[in-house]
């Protein structure tokens, strides 16, 4: 059995470019899959997120029309109300990545707000991405990447292949014009090798310890390549 560090964002809202606040948090999906699959592979989890606040969920993400029909949301709602996990977080900043196998980062628009210019997050990526040890990142959760900056001042993910959410996808989901940045164009800006798969399909990329996802529904093939690297 290994033990998995979850790091999830630990805000309810993204600033938009024009100052409003749009009430968001951890994608469900994102979540819920690579939990499943972590478990009945009888692997341990825990929750880690920036002062271990309790993390909150997008309600968007617990729409029928993202979860395949209603009963599909029925069921993501209530896997979340059963994770003890979500709700005993641990703080990103006394995190020792020593007692953990892997380390997994959900996305959400959360992690623009905060994992994004979380320093503590950054020096855990740094270490973990130096250790050899599984890392994962999907969909938002990339954007955790920005604040992985080394000493001398580079991005850690400099040169590695990533998948992200891309900026095509932002577009059609509406929040292109209204951010104050987009993902996508940041990680480039920062030398990061963005991997560009089709809007909204299961996009998956692994360069050396790195796994990572480009959208929710490539959560779960992500979680598949994550456990073949602790087998």
């Amino acid at each position: 059995m290994s033990k998995i560090l979850f790091v999830l964002t630990g805000t309810d809202h993204w600033t938009l470019a024009d100052g409003t606040r749009h009430p968001t948090g951890f994608w469900a999906e994102e979540a819920v899959a690579p939990y499943e699959a972590f478990k009945a592979a009888g692997h341990e989890i825990v929750v880690a997120t920036p002062g271990g606040v309790v993390p909150t969920v997008d309600q968007a993400s617990l729409a029928p029309e993202f979860n395949g029909g209603q009963e599909g949301a029925d069921r993501v709602a209530a896997v979340l109300a059963s994770l003890t996990e979500l709700q005993q977080p641990v703080k990103v900043e006394e995190v020792r990545l020593d007692d953990y196998d892997a380390v997994f980062y959900p996305g959400g628009h959360g992690p623009m707000e905060d994992l994004a210019v979380d320093a503590a997050s950054g020096k855990l990526l740094i270490e973990t991405l130096d250790s050899g040890k599984p890392l994962g990142i999907v969909c938002h959760g990339p954007a955790s990447m920005l604040a992985a900056v080394r000493a001398e001042g580079g991005n850690a993910f400099a040169g590695y292949r990533v998948a992200a959410f891309t900026n095509t996808e932002e577009t059609q989901s509406g929040f292109a014009d209204k951010a104050k940045w987009l993902l996508e164009t940041r990680l480039v800006e920062a030398g990061v090798d963005v991997q560009v798969g089709e809007p909204w399909v299961p996009h998956v990329v692994v360069d050396r310890n790195l796994v990572t996802g480009q959208n929710p529904a490539s959560s779960a093939p992500l979680a598949t390549e994550l456990l073949k690297k602790l087998a």
